[in-house]
């Protein structure tokens, strides 16, 4: 750890808090003689504090003991650079357009990796309505069930819930050109274009 650089973090962050030294240490029960001697970079945090001064502050952990945020390149987000999150334990969906670090229920989550629409994982799509009905001929039990669709469009990202016991399927406003991701509980996510 360099006590340098993390000091120097703790100050930019207490300052884009609005918070004086004496603030943030009430906050987590210390001197603003310990706060000072940490942005001079005198000395470091016990290790034991840095999740609470992480919360304080506003920023991960890890980040606070290694000194810098690693922000983001500023790409933007891109409809074609989507990436799609399930948690493992709560089932919660996330999605991206740009480099994100996610996590859920205490747990990093790695980006999924789509695999071609193919037999039982293909979904058909229906005009209906003024809109399009996506189906797919997949089992909703408990175990083993498609959790969601979603219609990527250049422009927006349509998400549906699905469930077990009810039918794998969704009606959407109709899509034009999309590219469409289904996450099925047994196998991993899916893309298929239209």
């Amino acid at each position: 750890m360099d006590a340098a650089k993390t000091g120097a973090l703790i100050r930019a962050l207490r300052l884009e808090k609005g918070l004086t030294q004496k603030q943030l240490a009430d906050r987590l029960h210390l001197s603003d003689r310990t706060v000072s001697k940490w942005e001079r970079g005198a000395g470091c945090p016990d290790l034991s504090l840095f999740g609470a001064l992480a919360g304080e502050l506003g920023v991960d952990p890890g980040r606070l003991l290694a000194g810098e945020l690693g922000q983001s390149p500023r790409e933007g987000g891109n409809m074609k650079r989507i990436q799609f999150y399930v948690c493992p334990v709560c089932g919660e969906v996330v999605f991206s357009t740009g480099n994100a670090a996610v996590s859920c229920c205490g747990r990093p989550l790695a980006p999924l990796r789509a695999a071609p629409a193919e037999g039982a994982h293909t979904l058909r799509l229906t005009e209906m309505d003024g809109g399009l009905l996506a189906q797919l001929k997949h089992p909703m039990e408990k175990g083993h069930f498609i959790s969601f669709l979603a219609c990527v469009r250049y422009d927006r990202v349509t998400l549906v819930r699905l469930w077990p016991e009810q039918a794998a399927e969704a009606h959407l406003p109709a899509a034009g050109r999309a590219d469409w991701y289904f996450y099925c509980t047994g196998h991993g996510l899916f893309r298929q274009k239209s």
